[in-house]
């Protein structure tokens, strides 16, 4: 306990020294009547450093490592800090690569082939350091598999890999957008691995030998002994504190155990950089070079921070989690580490920081667009949906006269209307909030905006509802879910991993929520539903899940007092084929009925609705040039018929859909062509999507070819 006391009177003189010589009023000991508010006398412990000019200027320690035991977190004390930790990998990767064993520019594949393999674009390296590589998080992932990682004991890197080699996607081009991943940096921990050829582990360790740091390593074992470690712990709100053991030997992307003195010796070596020609270290705090996105660096943020220039990272995995704040402006920075999962480092750094930092000479201040052009008595077009620059979906909706924003379902908040077109979000009064005709836009005191693209979406027909019931498959993720359709045409969906059927909102044709899961429909060239893409975070967003069950096209339009349905019937010798077109009662009781088609086989695939009458789109071996032709019949609101025409050469042309368009329709189907007319056994045939553009009278304007299928 004195040579504690001791230690912090020196540094509490040498910070003060500092201050007085530039000029600064401080005294140190604010700083630790400011972190005293974040512990108390029996809880989970903090440590907190800060480096200024080179020098550890604040060292110190509050709480308990170990609860149990009453062990208190002291500067031998070893936590986990978490994502902090990427810097360090990706330190070694920028390294390895001046060391000429690999290039940022490699693609991921040169050393690990097995990944992403139907991927045609370069991952490369530096995407992976940078969160832009469209790589799924691993942990997000698993969340959506049920299979949450803090249940998985024992799970480790190479069980992260093999899970990745299952995937066949990634959620963007590499390069086009940040999308923060832990799965990027368990890859890297590989790749570091096969360039080096050593074990992860003992390379690292090495790596951090030559950094001074002699108490810092990446965990090896889940149940390993790790001395001095600090055990994690959370308050759920009922002022009991639960132990909540990491049981995961994943590494790379997180569970690094450090003191707070090798992450002051490391605060120190970067701030000396400079004076000491340490190349390395400058370059690791720079954006990556040939990178798209300048934001996030070398595992540190670089888009500011409490309104300066920063480089800066928190983390947090079960109870543990840290930040580091860097101004090098300033050439401050301040560390926090806890084992306390009921506060937050990333506020306590912030707060220290700004007793610290000189003030700001000119404050930040809004976009000017905020108050550009607003007429006086500007009326906004408020309500509707819009897009996130992710593409994810926002709806703007009224209840119960207020206005309430949504994203998925989390958290909605009311938006509450300050003057002419200008609002501000109900939960923080300094979010702005502006509606234009083709977009909404927030502002931040920062000056920095967000944009969101007004959606001019279709809304869900029944069809639609209909369409969207069935099975759908995923292999990457090993597990399916089924859309059921229940009472008043609701639909319920069941995981299969999951015992609990989730209500599902349909918030258009093309979008679906049910609970947290955001569900993106994708449609064939016939407007069919066949993929649905699921998303439970911008950081695992759009898996890809596949219908299982028959798809049918749309051969039922309800109605106001029942419904009209195109079928097809057989004749009893099955040698040939018609379209029979039945108006119904809402029991499914027949009013009335029409027959179609000749003395071949005439097949009904679905029908359009018009203002005059119905569309019947099929195919034809009873009329036209070859052996079926598309086909088309349009009649009135009784079923008669107008006219009838016929789309094809001498294969195979097969109508399936029809949508209307300012000439008259767009009719949708397949084309096929062989190589020879006669020899049936060594001709090649080909399919091709076929699109048919008729007039209102049938007469075809132009057609074209799409992608085989």
């Amino acid at each position: 306990m004195l040579k504690q006391i001791t230690c912090l009177t020196t540094i509490l003189f040498l910070t003060a020294q500092l201050f007085s010589q530039s000029n600064q009023e401080f005294n140190p000991e604010t700083i630790t009547k400011v972190l005293q508010q974040y512990v108390g006398d029996n809880t989970p412990g903090m440590a907190v450093g800060i480096v200024k000019d080179g020098q550890i200027i604040y060292e110190n320690y509050f709480g308990y490592a170990n609860l149990e035991h009453k062990i208190k977190f002291n500067e031998s004390t070893r936590s986990n800090i978490a994502s902090t930790a990427k810097q360090f990998t990706a330190l070694m990767i920028l390294q390895l690569s001046k060391e000429g064993k690999l290039n940022l520019e490699d693609d991921i594949r040169k050393y690990l082939p097995s990944l992403y393999p139907k991927v045609k674009e370069e991952i490369k390296i530096r995407h992976l350091i940078n969160h832009t590589s469209g790589i799924r998080d691993y942990v997000f992932i698993m969340e959506i598999m049920n299979n949450a990682t803090w249940r998985q004991v024992g799970i480790g890197n190479k069980d992260v890999i093999e899970l990745l080699e299952k995937q066949e996607e990634l959620t963007n081009s590499p390069g086009s957008e940040y999308s923060y991943s832990n799965s990027g940096y368990t890859i890297l921990a590989k790749i570091i691995e096969k360039v080096a050829g050593t074990r992860f582990n003992d390379y690292s360790e090495q790596f951090f030998q030559k950094l001074g740091m002699q108490e810092t390593s990446f965990v090896r074992r889940y149940m390993g002994v790790i001395p001095n470690r600090a055990d994690s712990y959370s308050d759920w709100g009922d002022g009991l504190w639960l132990s909540t053991p990491a049981v995961t030997k994943v590494n790379g992307d997180g569970f690094l155990f450090t003191t707070l003195k090798d992450q002051l010796i490391y605060e120190q070596a970067i701030q000396n950089a400079e004076q000491n020609n340490n190349v390395l270290l400058m370059e690791s705090q720079q954006v990556i070079p040939n990178s798209e996105y300048k934001d996030y660096g070398f595992g540190l943020e670089l888009d500011g921070r409490l309104g300066r220039a920063a480089q800066y990272h928190s983390g947090s995995t079960f109870g543990y989690h840290s930040h580091t704040n860097r101004f090098p402006k300033e050439k401050l920075s301040v560390f926090v580490m806890s084992n306390n999962g009921s506060l937050w480092s990333g506020n306590v750094a912030d707060k220290i920081s700004s007793l610290l930092l000189p003030k700001l000479e000119k404050p930040s201040t809004y976009n000017s667009l905020l108050d550009e052009n607003v007429a006086e008595g500007e009326q906004a077009q408020t309500i509707g949906q819009y897009l996130s620059p992710e593409g994810f979906l926002i709806r703007v909706e009224e209840e119960e006269g207020k206005l309430i924003w949504k994203e998925a379902n989390n958290s909605p908040y009311q938006i509450i209307q300050e003057g002419n077109n200008k609002f501000y979000a109900g939960f923080n009064s300094t979010l702005k909030i502006r509606f234009f005709e083709d977009k909404v836009v927030e502002f931040y005191t920062s000056g920095n905006t967000i944009t969101y693209k007004r959606h001019d979406f279709v809304p869900a027909t029944l069809a639609d509802i209909e369409g969207f019931v069935g099975k759908y498959q995923s292999t990457e993720l090993d597990m399916s879910f089924e859309i059921k359709m229940i009472a008043e045409n609701q639909l319920k969906v069941l995981f299969s991993n999951r015992d609990r059927e989730l209500d599902v909102e349909v918030l258009n044709r093309n979008e679906l929520l049910a609970d947290n899961f955001i569900m993106k429909v994708e449609r064939d060239q016939f407007d069919r539903a066949t993929d649905i893409l699921v998303t439970l975070t911008n950081r695992a967003k759009n898996n890809r899940f596949k219908k299982e069950s028959n798809l049918q096209f749309q051969p039922k339009i309800e109605t106001d007092n029942g419904s009209i349905q195109v079928t097809t019937i057989g004749s009893r010798n099955h040698d040939s084929s018609n379209i029979l077109l039945t108006k119904n009662y809402p029991n499914g009781n027949e009013i009335w009925y029409k027959q179609f088609g000749g003395n071949g086989y005439d097949k009904a695939n679905s029908i359009l609705a018009t203002d005059d009458g119905y569309l019947i789109i099929g195919s034809t071996s009873s009329y036209g040039n070859g052996n079926y032709d598309m086909f088309v019949i349009k009649t009135d609101k009784e079923g008669k018929k107008q006219w009838q025409n016929t789309y094809g050469d001498f294969y195979n042309e097969y109508g399936y859909t029809a949508e209307e368009t300012a000439e008259g329709y767009l009719i949708k189907g397949t084309k096929q062509y062989c190589t020879s007319n006669t020899d049936v056994f060594n001709r090649e045939c080909t399919t091709n999507v076929w699109f048919v553009s008729i007039d209102k009278n049938g007469k075809e304007l132009a057609n074209r070819l799409l992608e085989k299928i």
